[in-house]
């Protein structure tokens, strides 16, 4: 009776820990899959990371879009030799997205002069109907000039977004519409693989750290 009172105690501790994991990765009101397939790899805490370790999940390869140039480019061909820091929205995001913009200007600011050239900032439009190259470039250069817009089709959008396992959706408001989106980072290290999954609201100290641990 005691062995059984023991594993059902451990049952529910586990339960309650897999809640709490479901919960955390909950944004905008939907179930962010990239933090569910990272908790699932575990966190990199044992390496000295602050965000959850997704190395070899593989996301990003084989991916196309277009600059803010007009250019169409191989995302991991285009920025290799650089960690990368990806992260999607669009440029009529009302507090999200320019708040997250602004803290990886911040981000940038805190990694050493002769790092910065090292790191590509990226933003992934996921609203390629009304985010053009030149309104991506618009947009990213008013929070630092060396950060990149991208975008393209919906259909290489929607690839992209699967290859990362980024939530996005479209929702009508009013005569308009806006966009559901997760609002996690993803950091991709020099040779083009994923490493890292930092969560929305990190300090911009500790994802400075996290990068320059991958330089």
């Amino acid at each position: 009776m005691k062995s059984f009172l023991s594993l059902r105690f451990a049952i529910r501790s586990v339960l309650a820990m897999a809640i709490a994991v479901a919960l955390t990765a909950c944004d905008n009101g939907a179930s962010d899959s990239a933090s569910n397939a990272a908790t699932a790899k575990g966190t990199a805490s044992a390496a000295g990371f602050t965000g959850s370790d997704i190395t070899g999940t593989g996301f990003g390869k084989d991916i196309e879009l277009v600059d803010q140039n007009g250019t169409a480019i191989q995302l991991q061909q285009a920025y290799r030799g650089k960690v990368m820091v990806i992260f999607f929205g669009f440029t009529q995001c009302p507090d999200v997205c320019p708040t997250t913009m602004a803290e990886l200007a911040q981000v940038r600011e805190k990694l050493k002069p002769e790092q910065r050239d090292q790191v590509q900032i990226i933003m992934i439009s996921v609203d390629p109907q009304r985010d053009t190259p030149a309104v991506m470039k618009q947009y990213v250069s008013a929070f630092d000039p060396s950060f990149v817009g991208l975008t393209g089709s919906a259909e290489q959008i929607a690839k992209v977004a699967a290859s990362f396992k980024a939530y996005y959706k479209k929702v009508e408001s009013g005569q308009s519409y806006t966009m559901e989106h997760s609002s996690g980072l993803y950091v991709l290290d020099t040779e083009g693989e994923s490493r890292l999954l930092i969560k929305p609201n990190t300090a911009p100290e500790a994802i400075a750290a996290d990068i320059q641990k991958l330089l």
